[in-house]
């Protein structure tokens, strides 16, 4: 384990685990996950069927490996906003506009994360749970964001808040993609104004 000799395998691995990851994570997206054979995102790569199940025992593996990486992706980018807006209630509004923006970005295809549980609707699959890890946490996020905002009632805005999130993504898919992001901005405002507002 210790031999000199290996010393640059590390790195070789970690590029050929990243190829496959990459090549995965874009094609899933963009295909659908079932009609996508392990050969195809080998051939996407580069690499070979011993380097892929190296890294991944089975094609469902490679799923949950994409979706969280997904998820570590989003869960930084909402930390690096976090570092730089201390208010909830405009954090939120940065949340919710990023989501706005990414249903204007080339290729959307909407949330990787239904669109993998819809194809593996078997909760027990680790698939679906890898799905449910990240919609858990964004349920959380919204709901510790919108109660730090001074919500009346944080639960029902932070429901509000996530069904006007997924009407977006398939508003923003299925639609007019700039129009479907203008209301979800005014909706969100909507559900701070309503639910924020105080007695005078």
């Amino acid at each position: 384990m210790s031999n000199p000799s290996d010393i640059a395998t590390p790195q070789r691995r970690s590029s050929a685990r990243e190829q496959l990851l990459e090549a995965a994570s874009r094609i899933f997206y963009e295909e659908g996950i079932n009609s996508v054979s392990v050969d195809r995102i080998i051939d996407a790569a580069n690499g070979t069927r011993s380097t892929f199940y190296r890294y991944f025992p089975s094609k469902e593996d490679l799923v949950a490996a994409y979706l969280t990486t997904r998820d570590m992706q989003i869960r930084a980018a909402c930390e690096l906003a976090a570092d730089h807006e201390p208010d909830p209630a405009n954090l939120l509004r940065l949340v919710m506009g990023a989501i706005g923006d990414d249903l204007c970005s080339p290729g959307f295809r909407g949330c990787p994360f239904i669109n993998a549980a819809a194809e593996f609707p078997d909760r027990t699959s680790i698939i679906h749970r890898t799905a449910a890890v990240h919609r858990s946490w964004f349920r959380e996020l919204i709901l510790d964001l919108i109660t730090r905002a001074g919500a009346s009632d944080p639960k029902k805005a932070a429901r509000a808040l996530i069904m006007l999130r997924d009407g977006a993504m398939i508003g923003g898919y299925l639609e007019d993609a700039k129009a479907t992001r203008a209301t979800l901005a005014e909706a969100v405002d909507s559900v701070l104004t309503a639910q924020t507002a105080t007695d005078s």
